[in-house]
């Protein structure tokens, strides 16, 4: 018992991610929550861009969507790290899957109209745990605020 909470407390084992949902789609989705909660206000653009961005990725219904969402943040309450999440990334997409991610966390962090410089480290750290490469990251930032009409937020 003493050796299975000093392997969740120091990361060596990752916090079960809740039954019903994907792994992965939960994985993916915690890092958007992490995203979102990185400025200390999770709004409800955040949150709605959040959905739309699972519901396009991963072909989810408004019901499934609402789940994984419920699902990612209890995920992301019980963890202090990142790595359970990216590891699941790293070992079940493929590079350009990966990018993906990048361009849908930049929405994420660009959904209020403020890029919280929290923000900005928080998706370098998760570029790196998940093995994009700067220039790529840098394409899909790019990439994510011309789908926002092209004008980059303050």
């Amino acid at each position: 018992m003493i050796g299975r909470m000093l392997d969740l407390l120091t990361g060596r084992e990752a916090p079960a991610l809740a039954n019903g949902a994907d792994e992965l789609e939960q994985a993916v989705a915690a890092l958007l929550i992490e995203a979102a909660r990185m400025d200390d206000d999770f709004d409800a653009a955040e949150r709605a861009t959040i959905e739309r961005v699972l519901a396009t990725r991963f072909a989810l219904g408004p019901a499934a969507v609402a789940d994984l969402v419920e699902a990612a943040e209890a995920a992301v309450r019980q963890s202090t790290q990142l790595f359970p999440f990216t590891q699941q990334i790293c070992r079940r997409m493929s590079p350009d899957e990966r990018i993906q991610i990048i361009e849908m966390l930049w929405k994420v962090a660009y959904a209020d109209g403020i890029l919280d410089p929290h923000e900005d480290m928080l998706l370098r750290r998760i570029a790196g745990l998940i093995h994009v490469p700067d220039r790529d990251r840098a394409i899909a930032r790019q990439n994510a605020i011309e789908k926002l009409g092209g004008r980059k937020p303050s």
